[in-house]
């Protein structure tokens, strides 16, 4: 896990000085259009990507998460706001804050940068399922590690 001080983008709505993990990705050809600019639904892409690696920086992948604790996480809503676009070749990171973990949800703040411009903002809650399909609740291990690291 990685954790820094945000970074020092005008209008960026972190908490200075917050934990927050950060997941380095590259623009390849294929997250893009013709124009060569980031297709829009692809930035939910890098955000789903930069969660999983925050679960599994916790100790919670999710493979280890369906079988030893028989639970799955799903995104129940999601808010984006594209500031600017993302192009071929460029390095971004995806900075995530943890803002509240509940007994079956965990809502997360996400910005997509490159270098110090915030491109895209999402703010997502997540659902923990069981195999049925029905809310449940986070495993314990997993909520303790989530809330020492929440802002």
């Amino acid at each position: 896990m990685s954790s820094s001080p945000a970074a020092a983008s005008e209008g960026a709505p972190h908490t200075e000085g917050a934990p927050h993990h950060v997941f380095a990705l590259r623009v390849y050809y294929e997250d893009t259009d013709a124009a060569g600019v980031v297709y829009y639904a692809n930035y939910l892409r890098f955000a789903e990507r930069a969660r999983t690696e925050l679960l599994r920086a916790h100790g919670a992948d999710h493979a280890s998460l369906a079988a030893e604790s028989a639970v799955a996480f799903a995104v129940r809503s999601v808010g984006v706001e594209y500031l600017a676009p993302a192009r071929l070749d460029d390095a971004l990171e995806v900075h995530t804050r943890v803002r509240h973990v509940g007994g079956a949800t965990l809502d997360a703040e996400q910005n997509i940068l490159r270098g110090r411009e915030v491109l895209t903002r999402l703010t997502v809650r997540l659902a923990c399922l069981g195999r049925a399909g029905k809310p449940t609740r986070l495993p314990i291990a997993l909520r303790r590690s989530l809330d020492r690291f929440s802002v």
